[in-house]
């Protein structure tokens, strides 16, 4: 096999070798979620989407979402809405607080969201669009991406026009998804029209879609000449992932992760929630996290029953240590 070689890509003034990157999840992307992340080689990482209008008015639980104190940067925030001035406003505070990154969410397909005039709904609007990014670059000194989808739903409000007016504003990098947003994340991602965004434009284009295996992240690099990979869901219950497709890059092998490894990532992504967050808190929230480590164990909905109704650590702990012993 030829080696594939992965360029180190260039953000502003940040450099990111080996740029496959994690992507912001809703829900997902906490502190012990990137921690996990970072000690697995993943060398960027994103917090959580957060309204703009919520950190203005600051609320406490989106600025919970933005705390990375005690992380190893480089670290990007994201943020959506749809106000000029809250956006600016913002943003200037998460540059304040570490932001390495600041990305604009023109992608999220949440109807609530949608609803809002905000997310994925601005690509009905390319005007106020790039008016938002045109303010968002000069309010900021750290560099500023967009997230995007191709388009809203097939054949009306095609991305093009946005994306091809971002370089002349100043945006860094675009982060491309390769489907509409009335898809959701049914179907395949169309990475032919990612490709056709990296022919279109000379700024870093980062594909994002359908990543779940080394061998999709060689596929998605050969299809569409892309200058990074994005990743989401294929990193649930898999922070290795980044080391598996490194590996596979070098050397052409994929190494399985044990399940004691991946096990004791399990664990330590558990002690890492219980630092940042109240025990039944964290217990709450790291139940979906637990049951993506159990991905094709045996018995698993069993398992997974287990955790969803404990509210102690020590059985959830337990737990693991006991299905190593089956």
């Amino acid at each position: 096999m030829t080696k594939i070689e992965m360029k180190p890509l260039k953000i502003g003034k940040l450099i990111i070798k080996n740029p496959i990157i994690a992507a912001p999840l809703a829900g997902v992307s906490d502190k012990a979620y990137r921690k996990v992340l970072k000690d697995n080689g993943v060398p960027l990482v994103f917090t959580e989407m957060v309204s703009a209008k919520a950190l203005i008015y600051q609320n406490q639980k989106s600025r919970k979402i933005v705390d990375i104190s005690g992380e190893v940067n480089p670290i990007g925030m994201q943020l959506f809405g749809s106000n000029i001035n809250e956006i600016n406003q913002s943003a200037r505070y998460l540059e304040s607080i570490g932001a390495d990154i600041i990305d604009f969410n023109i992608g999220c397909p949440a109807p609530k969201i949608v609803k809002n005039n905000e997310g994925s709904a601005l690509l009905k609007n390319p005007v106020l669009a790039l008016k938002i990014l045109e303010n968002l670059v000069k309010s900021v000194s750290v560099p500023v991406t967009l997230k995007i989808r191709k388009g809203f739903n097939e054949g009306n409000y095609d991305a093009m026009p946005i994306i091809k007016e971002l370089e002349n504003i100043g945006v860094k990098a675009i982060f491309i998804h390769g489907r509409y947003r009335e898809q959701y994340y049914s179907g395949k991602a169309d990475w032919e029209y990612i490709k056709m965004v990296k022919e279109s434009v000379r700024i870093p284009v980062i594909g994002n879609g359908d990543v779940s295996d080394p061998y999709s992240a060689e596929k998605i690099l050969r299809k569409t000449g892309c200058d990074g990979i994005l990743i989401g869901r294929g990193f649930l219950g898999n922070p290795f992932l980044f080391k598996e497709i490194i590996e596979y890059f070098n050397n052409g092998k994929i190494e399985i992760t044990s399940n004691e490894e991946r096990f004791k990532q399990a664990i330590r992504q558990l002690d890492y929630a219980l630092e940042d967050k109240e025990e039944k808190l964290a217990i709450k929230e790291m139940r979906k996290h637990l049951g993506w480590y159990l991905k094709g164990i045996q018995n698993g909905a069993y398992y997974r029953n287990i955790i969803n109704t404990t509210t102690d650590v020590k059985v959830l702990k337990n737990l693991f240590n006991d299905i190593l012993m089956r």
